[in-house]
């Protein structure tokens, strides 16, 4: 359920003889620059019609070994080649996945009648290549269907790759399911919060799941009311779209290893009673790309069939102000009895947080993994395309970067240090959910770590930074939600499957 035309994607061996739009590499060799994917048919023929091989041409057209650089080409026969830089011969997955994007994104823009049919032929054989291709296409594809566009975009996608071994196939049905949780995260992200809050989210996450092997639970205001789900209310009080708390399940026989995934879903955070500026209160439709992303990674996961129980826990509230609205001081009674002194009501996400990863946390999973957009203080740290990661055993966060250097995405360890649990100390509650301006990231976590059992397994990862992309677009990544760590949850998922 997209809000634009998903493309088709398939293998082939070979380019066809009209093959739409063809995307070759440029990489950067010991000799100087090399063509890749590039057949000598075509480059013979090149040659002999206009006098001048393909890489001259390409490079007095601004093409360049840099990941991501693209020069277009109209060469003999009508063929429209795009040469597109993918930076060292010995390249990585990641790199390839940045070059395709960037190919497949310039292509979307191209005027035309109808939609680009598009031929990535990058000498793509291992598994992990053809993967990374594969997703980087479908991500630059993407745009937010009810804007306005002037092109058609594209229609399909063909991989080239010479590898008739089955775990190309496989290569390429895992990044589709892939690269479609991650557009259907940043669909839900980029979504208007007059049209998604949290009653037509859970009602967007049903159609979505709708014949996958999931289960699904909401509590509504009033069970969350007769169940303690103090922070949820709280939070979800100032506006009169009322909170929900969602609970999304793929549990296959077999299954020896539970996974459970909490997502922030604050659907717009307006800062509360402690009212944000106009200007960074603009995107804050952004602030429910946890839930988002952990709703998707275990729809995939689901899809994919992978034996591992996986639940995901989205906890979605509107964060308005108004005679309704919680406080600043006020004492909160949450979800495993313990009391919270509200610090600042802007500081909403660790308290929706703090009450699902207790239910969570009641079902003694294998693993914790929360998602949210939490902190300003981790953008401050990490800049806007790195995420945090904060765990408290360095084999917990070993086993999520490992998933995430797999996936291809960023992700910086971060360190609760020992004097941040008695920042959070109150003299009127169990604890305060807030410290001082500094190192609000680690106080963030430290908060968090008191509703995980001890004995759990648990990292938090704090995507406030690379969320969203309201600067310009790059490889893959386009404008407004990027499905930030859905990538990172499937890779963890795989790794943990028996």
């Amino acid at each position: 359920m997209f809000s634009f035309s998903l493309p088709t994607i398939k293998l082939a061996t070979g380019a066809a003889s009209d093959p739409g739009m063809l995307v070759v590499g440029l990489a950067e060799a010991q000799d100087g620059d090399l063509l890749v994917g590039l057949s000598e048919d075509l480059a013979k023929a090149t040659t002999k019609a206009l006098g001048t091989d393909v890489l001259s041409l390409a490079k007095t057209l601004g093409a360049s070994s840099k990941t991501g650089t693209c020069a277009l080409l109209a060469l003999p026969g009508g063929i429209r080649l795009v040469v597109v830089g993918v930076g060292p011969i010995d390249v990585t997955a990641e790199q390839v996945r940045r070059a395709a994007g960037a190919a497949v994104r310039m292509i979307a823009g191209l005027p035309a009648d109808k939609p680009h049919q598009v031929t990535l032929s990058l000498d793509t054989t291992e598994p992990s290549i053809i993967k990374g291709a594969a997703e980087g296409a479908l991500l630059g594809s993407y745009h937010y269907g009810p804007t306005k566009t002037e092109t058609p975009g594209i229609g399909a996608i063909t991989v080239v790759s010479t590898s008739r071994k089955p775990d190309a196939k496989q290569a390429l049905d895992l990044a589709q399911v892939t690269a479609e949780a991650v557009l259907q995260a940043r669909d839900w992200v980029n979504t208007p919060a007059n049209l998604l809050y949290p009653e037509t989210f859970v009602e967007s996450a049903r159609a979505v799941t709708k014949g996958s092997k999931v289960a699904i639970d909401v509590w509504d205001d009033k069970a969350l009311e007769r169940d303690g789900f103090g922070g949820i209310l709280a939070v979800g009080g100032g506006s009169s779209r009322k909170p929900r708390l969602l609970k999304v399940a793929y549990a296959p026989r077999g299954a020896r290893f539970h996974l459970v995934l909490v997502g922030k879903g604050i659907t717009f955070d307006a800062g509360g009673l402690d009212l944000k500026t106009q200007d960074g209160m603009y995107t804050m439709k952004c602030d429910m790309a946890g839930a988002a992303s952990v709703i998707a990674a275990v729809n995939a996961i689901a899809k994919l069939g992978l034996r591992i129980q996986v639940t995901a826990w989205a906890a979605l509230a509107e964060n308005l102000p108004s005679g309704t609205a919680y406080r600043p001081s006020d004492v909160l009674t949450m979800f495993n009895g313990s009391t919270v002194e509200n610090g600042n009501t802007d500081a909403e996400g660790r308290l929706v947080l703090a009450d699902a990863l207790a239910k969570a946390s009641s079902e003694k999973p294998d693993l914790v993994v929360d998602v949210a957009t939490l902190t300003g203080a981790c953008m401050v740290a990490l800049g806007t395309q790195v995420a945090g990661l904060m765990a408290r055993d360095d084999e917990t966060a070993d086993m999520v970067l490992d998933a995430a250097e797999a996936a291809g995405e960023l992700f910086w360890q971060l360190p609760i240090t020992d004097d941040a649990a008695p920042k959070l100390a109150s003299k009127v509650a169990d604890v305060k959910s807030t410290g001082d301006r500094y190192g609000g990231a680690l106080t963030a976590a430290a908060f968090l770590s008191t509703f995980v059992p001890e004995d759990t397994p648990w990292a938090h990862l704090d995507i406030a930074g690379p969320a969203f992309n309201d600067a310009a677009e790059h490889g893959y990544v386009t404008t407004g939600g990027t499905g930030m760590s859905v990538r990172t949850l499937i890779a963890l998922a795989h790794a943990r499957a028996n």
